[in-house]
């Protein structure tokens, strides 16, 4: 979660990614790695694999001369994914009315994990419908969280033309009024 990010670590790595056009979401430290979230100013996720490597680059050598981090490590700088990390208010805020799984610090209502509709994100709680249950959970108590990504059809489904079949070319030569190449012309 993004308020368990160490405060050094924040303040070496939020101007490199301002810098870019990014935002720190969370960040993990341990098992010989730093792992970065990052996400665009508009939260919408659609950060470049060029741009996590420009910021992971530009990041390698600036913890390596703060010496934040102690031992060695591997750096991974990476966009909040198809399940989004949920790491600061924000991002719950715009979960509202999807689905979500969570764990929590300690136990509440004798349980730590849930997974169910964020309904709200208001003045630092989450209230979640879990199996027909509000659950109401202070920003504070969440160790770690995320959007469930539902697959559909239209997710494997491949654009008009894209098949690479002799058919879809020859139907796409037709429609742009040209006449489809000789199978021996390809």
């Amino acid at each position: 979660m993004y308020h368990d990010v160490p405060e050094p670590l924040r303040a070496l790595v939020e101007p490199v990614l301002a810098d870019h056009g990014f935002e720190l979401v969370d960040a993990e430290i341990g098992s010989g790695r730093v792992r970065l979230v990052i996400d665009t100013a508009t939260g919408d996720g659609r950060v470049p694999i060029d741009g996590c490597a420009e910021v992971s680059r530009e990041l390698e050598s600036c913890l390596e001369a703060a010496a934040i981090v102690k031992t060695p490590y591997t750096l991974e700088v990476t966009s909040p994914g198809l399940d989004r990390v949920l790491g600061r208010e924000k991002d719950f805020a715009a979960a509202c009315g999807r689905e979500v799984k969570l764990e929590t610090r300690r136990p509440l209502d004798g349980r730590r994990r849930f997974r169910g509709e964020l309904i709200a994100f208001e003045a630092g709680h989450a209230l979640l419908r879990v199996d027909g249950k509000p659950f109401e959970i202070p920003f504070p108590e969440i160790a770690k969280a995320q959007q469930v990504y539902h697959f559909t059809p239209a997710d494997f489904a491949k654009p008009a033309g894209a098949r690479g079949d002799k058919r879809s070319r020859a139907k796409s030569h037709a429609a742009a009024g040209e006449a489809a190449e000789p199978e021996e012309a390809r």
